[in-house]
């Protein structure tokens, strides 16, 4: 990786010596850090193969060696297969971007009409336990922590649903210290007060837990692998639970078995080879779809952006073409499932992709805590947490809305009806 490419460590001149002494132990000394592949003794451990497929699928993954005859085969099938999508992930498809996005509009089109869905995200807390080198949340970065009560939490939802939102995703920084399962449980009962469709971005947990979760009311849990190589990984994630590999793997799968209606996936493109991870999180999503048909599966398609103490976070060597090609790639591949553009992108781009493949995007976004109210009504509210990273598309839901009606498309925010 040379050196404007390099994902860059935070500046630690506000930690207490005892803190920094640790930070660089973990960041100079791999032997100081616990094992990433061993389960933690509070770790379910479930019995699944799916781990063991993608890995040996992405390690034998040699994108260099796809020819445009590959693509143009691959271009002229009905349907995709694991071959196909490999081409399609590869160099040599780069030049047919035009006619993978004309054949990827058509997909879409044929499984989900002319519509969006649009959702919004709410973080309810910032605590971290987790040092992740790449993440604003880190338990080592100096930034303005906060955890919302459920008066707040029940505050921002309310201001939320009335602009006409009606599905959410609830996220917290990964503490169970701070934000437990019962806070996190408590929270989704107040959101079903306000939404229809309610999912959790949290910390990975076992299947009793996501049962309760369920119970509460959330229908889908969304996690990101970040990188499916764990090696790399390890390299990344220094500290906490979430350093476990194969433990965050598996929380999907977890959470299904727990009862819940869906499930998404993602990597976040940038931290490593982005066409390897492309493959192994469609493959996860693939292998987990035929053992679970009944299961709806989406995918996000990140990349990394700056956060605070920290700008110089950018994606490695994912512009917004190879971002296109991946999100058509998918869409061949896995016609059916969902594919959420966040607001990482900017709206230009997110016009574009969800025209040819996404079918789902973020409005009114916010990535700090308890700041909804000041940016929805311009009322300020100086004790709001810091955020987990900089958005790019920061459009209202009523812009978004008339965006993608402008656009041609049909804005959906809900598709459910509770009987």
């Amino acid at each position: 990786m040379n050196e404007e490419n390099q994902v860059y460590f935070i500046d630690s001149d506000q930690l207490p010596p005892a803190a920094l002494e640790r930070k660089h132990k973990l960041e100079q000394d791999p032997s100081f850090r616990t094992d990433y592949m061993k389960y933690l003794d509070d770790m379910e451990i479930i019995d699944s193969d799916i781990k063991d497929k993608v890995l040996k699928a992405m390690d034998e993954f040699d994108y260099d060696s796809y020819t445009a005859a590959d693509v143009e085969r691959a271009l002229s099938k009905d349907t995709c297969n694991i071959e196909d999508f490999k081409a399609l992930l590869s160099p040599a498809a780069a030049p047919y971007l035009e006619q993978m996005a004309r054949k990827a509009e058509n997909e879409t089109k044929k499984h989900f009409g002319n519509t969006v869905y649009i959702f919004t995200p709410i973080y309810i807390a910032n605590y971290c336990q987790n040092y992740c080198i790449y993440c604003g949340f880190n338990c080592y970065n100096n930034i303005h922590r906060k955890k919302l009560s459920f008066e707040e939490i029940e505050h921002e939802m309310k201001v939320i649903a009335d602009t006409g939102m009606e599905e959410i995703l609830i996220l917290t920084g990964e503490s169970r210290k701070y934000s437990d399962v019962e806070y996190i449980g408590e929270s989704v009962k107040i959101a079903r007060k306000y939404f229809k469709n309610i999912g959790i971005e949290i910390y990975p947990v076992n299947v009793d837990e996501y049962r309760y979760l369920h119970e509460c009311g959330v229908d889908y849990v969304t996690v990101f692998q970040e990188t499916y190589n764990p090696v790399k990984y390890e390299t990344l994630h220094l500290l906490g639970h979430k350093r476990v590999w194969p433990y965050r793997f598996d929380a999907q799968e977890r959470a299904l078995i727990a009862g819940m209606r869906g499930a998404g996936f993602s990597a976040l493109l940038g931290l490593d080879d982005f066409r390897k991870d492309a493959l192994a999180t469609a493959l996860h999503v693939y292998y987990l779809n035929r053992k679970y048909p009944h299961a709806e599966l989406s995918l996000s398609c990140p990349r990394l952006r700056p956060i605070i103490n920290n700008d110089k976070i950018n994606p490695r060597d994912v512009g917004e073409k190879q971002l296109c090609q991946v999100l058509c790639a998918y869409r061949l591949f896995l016609p059916f499932v969902g594919i959420t553009v966040s607001s990482r992108e900017s709206a230009q781009f997110r016009n574009g992709i969800t025209k040819i493949c996404a079918t789902k995007v973020s409005a009114g976004v916010s990535t700090g805590i308890g700041d909804h109210e000041s940016k929805y009504t311009g009322k300020k509210d100086g004790d709001a947490g810091d955020e987990q990273f900089e958005i790019n598309d920061n459009r209202s839901f009523d812009r978004m809305y008339k965006d993608m009606e402008d656009g041609g498309l049909q804005p959906v925010v809900n598709e459910y009806i509770y009987v």
